[in-house]
């Protein structure tokens, strides 16, 4: 299978309101929690119709979960400096708690009956901390970062036929994902935060 050199865009769900005013931090968290599961979703669908296997249902949710925490992480550093600590660790765990249900929903639908939220939680504190330690200098991810990234994908989908996850995730998928997470934010939080908050960069 050759890598390819581009992919089609994703393009972000609603991310616009009918009403105006400010929008509290839940309703801002529920459209950045959609927009991941969405983005999530479609990279895995790409990846699938370039020849990739993910093998079984409980494979898939998987390499879900990590997509969803290296989009997750990359929302949290897009906020910094655009809300104040409070809100921005408000607005990431309401985030959080969105897809943390989503997520325990789709499980329930494609594993049967189970505990899955707990799993799902632990998962994103063990990456959060994990990418706490990659700098990502202007919002873009460094090759350790990547390289770290694609490795978790990789060891999610458990695949040896699957060498080139590695080139996949670093040349084509995350680079579209770094792209949507920050449009995502401009449009969902900057665009009512115009000014940054004192004391942290813009």
């Amino acid at each position: 299978m050759a890598i390819i050199s581009s992919r089609p865009s994703i393009a972000l769900v609603k991310t616009r309101w009918r009403k105006k005013g400010e929008r509290t931090l839940a309703e801002r968290a529920g459209v950045i929690g959609a927009n991941v599961w969405k983005i999530s979703l479609e990279i895995f669908k790409h990846m699938e119709k370039e020849g990739f296997r993910f093998g079984s249902d409980r494979l898939v949710t998987d390499v879900l979960a990590e997509f969803i925490a290296f989009l997750v992480q990359l929302a949290d550093r897009a906020v910094y400096g655009k809300l104040g600590e409070a809100d921005r660790a408000a607005l990431i765990g309401e985030v959080v708690g969105h897809l943390a249900a989503t997520m325990e929903n789709n499980q329930r639908d494609l594993l049967g009956p189970g505990e899955y939220r707990k799993a799902f939680i632990d998962l994103l504190n063990a990456r959060f901390e994990e990418y706490a330690g990659f700098e990502v200098p202007g919002g873009e991810p460094g090759y350790p970062c990547l390289r770290f990234f694609a490795a978790k994908v990789s060891d999610a989908m458990a695949s040896g036929d699957n060498k080139w996850v590695l080139e996949q995730m670093m040349d084509i998928e995350a680079p579209e994902m770094v792209r949507l997470v920050r449009k995502l934010i401009e449009q969902t939080v900057e665009a009512e935060s115009p000014s940054p908050v004192p004391g942290q960069p813009g």
